[in-house]
């Protein structure tokens, strides 16, 4: 079963970023051992086989960027954010 959204959010870190995180560090790695995204989108992101392919590669693509969004430039971001009680 899929829990992702079809898309990453962008701007601000949010819950949902939050509650990625083991997902985020997955791609990452996977994403630099050279995985492709179609194995990718079955094996991490839950896609079924059969999979609708546009989607299954924006849904890989954005949540790798995300990924490294937030464990680079957004980090400041994300620590400060995952702190406090309550994202939006």
């Amino acid at each position: 079963m899929r829990t992702l959204q079809d898309i990453a959010p962008t701007g601000e870190p949010r819950d949902y970023d939050r509650s990625n995180l083991l997902t985020y560090a997955e791609l990452i790695d996977a994403d630099d051992c050279g995985m492709s995204w179609e194995r990718g989108a079955v094996e991490i992101l839950g896609f079924e086989p059969g999979f609708d392919l546009d989607l299954a590669q924006r849904c890989w693509e954005t949540h790798v960027a995300r990924a490294r969004w937030i464990v680079g430039d957004g980090l400041a971001s994300a620590v400060e954010a995952f702190g406090q009680i309550s994202l939006r």
